[in-house]
């Protein structure tokens, strides 16, 4: 496939879905807690030690994530210094380059220049992949990773050719280097059932145990690990394989805990608006006369939702690690859509619902010991103005008119609904919700960075101040002469611990307040 094959039409088309799914609101948006707070602090203190090889979050070790999207992150800020383009700036081009590698699988193998197009577009304009692709954290590399690899062991199982093979290797060294052992096991578990399936058992350990695709392998990996077992002797891989791998998988971590249906309830709204798509793509699983192609791509999604099942530390964006499989199916099925109607149906909810935020929020009534929800819920009722409106009935109107438009196709009129979904999350949901939850956070920093005096914060993980603030946080209780930065609802556990101490308000807003413990107090 060349670019002169692709019409000048469809490159406009994913540059518009490309640009409103991952990088509008990208340099104006506060970042958001917990996890965007995190990576961007880490590689603050990342710059400001001059340590690449391990992490730490205010001051204490973090062995969450390998360091690959740390030193993007860091390479980013270099050049265009830190502020919050610069921190989403590595998500937002490696979800682009899913979104093209999407285009070029699907345009080859799955049904041409149409079927490419929407599958790409299904990538930059889903409602969790397009979340993502915006934030500063390590999955957006992820998911390109664990696409290019999946992409490429299609390409090398149905072609025999070696390069797609050593590619994947290489992939993978870099999906290790991005987040851990999951680059690995999703693509050789997804390999073994297709080949098993196929009976190609014989092809599948040829490729399993290509000599020189571990060594290429190895390579990328010892760029990082060689120089890291010389600095600490295996510390920080013995936290991160044990604690945030095995552990992540079988304990429940940071009260993110599901059932086994979670990710049944979750899939329909992590591909919205393409969601009445779903019985389509997923039909051939049922069916005995599936392409090769197909079972592969299924067998690929429903190893990560058995496995994201199974789990006990679930989160939506995990399904995104099976979803390239799915958006390549969505694009061949795309032109047998469902009947206009049924196929925005999904669309037309979430509009609905949007449009109604305004007046369904103030009926939301949290008790005395949310304070800290409390005052976020009532900073968005307060954002959720007139421009809220016309964007939320804007959208609203735009999924009635494509439902009425006689004689448009289905496919067309959900790839305009997904702009038109695009527009209000980005333009609408997302502003309200930074201003009502993020903004109080990122001005009690600057006021904490103007007063210069020391500052910690007690019984809250809120990283994003550390960032805002320009220093590491400690998380301790307040000396005199200190600021302490907390959260609304941890304010009576405070003044507990302190013994009554009265402490001047130095700033309050949302949930979040700053505190100064005067230094004649004793």
């Amino acid at each position: 496939m060349t670019e002169a094959s692709i019409p000048r039409s469809h490159w406009l088309l994913l540059a518009a879905a490309a640009l409103l799914g991952f990088f509008s609101q990208t340099w104006n948006t506060p970042l958001f807690d917990l996890d965007e707070g995190a990576f961007s602090e880490a590689t603050l203190e990342m710059l400001g030690s001059g340590n690449y090889l391990t992490t730490t979050l205010d001051g204490e070790a973090r062995y969450d994530k390998p360091i690959l999207i740390y030193w993007l992150q860091a390479a980013s800020v270099k050049l265009l210094g830190a502020d919050e383009f610069a921190f989403r700036l590595p998500s937002a081009l490696c979800a682009t380059l899913w979104m093209l590698a999407t285009l070029s699988f699907t345009r080859r193998y799955a049904g041409g220049a149409r079927s490419g197009l929407f599958a790409a577009m299904a990538v930059a304009l889903g409602l969790m992949s397009s979340v993502i692709g915006h934030a500063a954290i390590a999955d957006a590399l992820l998911d390109l990773l664990l696409a290019l690899t999946c992409f490429d062991l299609w390409r090398h199982l149905d072609s025999g050719r070696r390069l797609p093979l050593l590619r994947c290797y290489a992939w993978i060294g870099l999906g290790f280097l991005a987040k851990g052992p999951v680059a690995m096991l999703l693509p050789a578990a997804t390999s073994a059932l297709f080949c098993a399936w196929q009976h190609r058992w014989r092809d599948w350990l040829r490729a399993a145990l290509d000599p020189q695709g571990w060594l290429l392998m190895l390579v990328v990996l010892s760029v990082w690990l060689v120089p890291l077992w010389r600095y600490d002797h295996g510390v920080f891989l013995e936290h991160f394989l044990i604690a945030h791998n095995l552990h992540r998988y079988a304990a429940t971590l940071q009260g993110h805990g599901g059932q086994p249906w979670y990710y049944l309830v979750w899939l329909p709204l992590v591909v919205l608006p393409f969601s009445a798509l779903l019985p389509q793509a997923l039909a051939p699983a049922l069916s005995r006369k599936r392409t090769p192609l197909q079972g592969y791509l299924l067998i690929w999604f429903g190893i990560v939702f058995v496995l994201m099942s199974a789990s006990a530390t679930q989160l939506p964006h995990y399904l995104l690690y099976g979803c390239p499989g799915l958006f390549v199916l969505f694009g061949q099925v795309c032109e047998r859509a469902p009947a206009r109607w049924l196929a925005l149906t999904p669309a037309l909810l979430l509009a609905a619902l949007l449009a109604a935020l305004p007046w369904l929020l103030p009926l939301v009534h949290l008790s005395p010991q949310h304070e800290f929800e409390a005052g976020i819920v009532h900073l968005a009722e307060r954002r959720l103005g007139n421009d809220y409106r016309w964007l939320a009935f804007g959208n609203l109107f735009t999924v009635l008119a494509l439902i009425a438009w006689p004689g448009l196709a289905a496919w067309r009129a959900l790839l305009a609904a997904a702009f038109a979904q695009g527009a209000i999350v980005w333009f609408g949901v997302v502003p309200a919700l930074a201003a009502a939850q993020q903004q109080p956070v990122k001005t009690a920093a600057l006021r904490a960075r103007d007063l210069g005096l020391p500052t910690v914060t007690y019984d809250t993980y809120l990283p994003s101040f550390s960032v805002y603030r320009g220093a590491p946080t400690p998380h301790r209780l307040p000396r005199p002469g200190e600021l302490v930065f907390l959260r609304r609802d941890r304010i009576d556990a405070l003044q507990r611990a302190l013994g009554g101490v009265r402490l001047a308000r130095e700033y309050q807003s949302g949930g979040i307040v700053l505190y100064l413990y005067p230094a004649n107090v004793r």
